[in-house]
């Protein structure tokens, strides 16, 4: 492998533009793993890199020649420089890669499905993501308000979530929840119901709303169930990823597990 220097580059440039904008994402259909564990959940699902980027002290770590090993992906090798400017990491992790993002599914209308109204912190979102891939989430919905869920920040909090959840991003949800044949559940302070007196068995979709201002109104129209988290007095909220964990642990210990 060639040693690359310069951020003139055009397989650099193109790095540059995937790891911070969206619209670059959305047009190629692309984006960036960052770090050995990404990359070793992608090729554990058979979902395989384009490209792999090494950093030149890090060529001869066992775990990353046994990354490369794995995969007929093209390879090139980056000046640590200027590989740690296309990542947010603080220490080198020594690979990235250019990954193809699978084409979202049909929207299902049945199962247990998990829709996000406006969680807009990367943080939060990733980290849901893998709570619903631990719990049997069927599918992810996002709304065009929501954080991005190819970025490689959401990437990172997701810890290998992305590749065993079907995900569909930038949809409109009050159109899918009135199609939806189960029970559509939100989270809600006002006229609801403990989450522990609900009846979460069946085909449902479980709705979260924004870290700010929650649910919608459009959405929340369309809830036949309306949650609460029961919690002491002067404490307002959860964290929108505390409380998505609690809801769906719920729903799998009422389903028997």
């Amino acid at each position: 492998m060639d040693l690359i220097q310069s951020r003139q580059n055009p397989l650099v440039k193109t790095c540059i533009k995937l790891a911070g904008q969206r619209r670059e994402r959305l047009k190629s259909g692309l984006t960036l793993l960052d770090g050995p564990h990404l990359l070793m959940a992608a090729l554990d699902a058979s979902l395989p890199p384009e490209r792999v980027l090494v950093a030149q002290s890090a060529l001869d770590r066992p775990e990353i020649q046994a990354l490369l090993a794995r995969t007929t992906a093209p390879k090139a090798l980056l000046d640590d420089e200027l590989f740690a400017s296309l990542s947010e990491l603080e220490s080198i992790s020594g690979i990235l890669a250019l990954w193809r993002y699978p084409e979202a599914p049909a929207a299902r209308s049945r199962g247990l499905v998990l829709a996000l109204d406006g969680v807009q912190d990367p943080g939060n979102v990733g980290s849901i993501l893998r709570t619903a891939a631990a719990a049997g989430v069927e599918q992810v919905w996002l709304n065009p308000a929501c954080a991005d869920a190819w970025s490689p920040k959401v990437l990172r909090a997701g810890m290998g979530a992305h590749f065993l959840l079907p995900i569909l991003e930038r949809v409109e949800l009050p159109a899918l929840l009135a199609q939806f044949s189960g029970k559509v559940a939100v989270t809600a302070l006002a006229n609801s119901i403990s989450l522990y007196q609900a009846d979460l068995r069946g085909d449902l979709a479980l709705v979260m709303g924004s870290e700010g201002s929650g649910v919608s109104t459009e959405v929340m129209q369309q809830a036949g169930l309306r949650l609460t988290i029961p919690m002491r007095p002067g404490l307002e909220s959860l964290n929108v990823g505390a409380a998505t964990a609690i809801c769906l642990y719920e729903r799998l210990r009422q389903a028997g597990g």
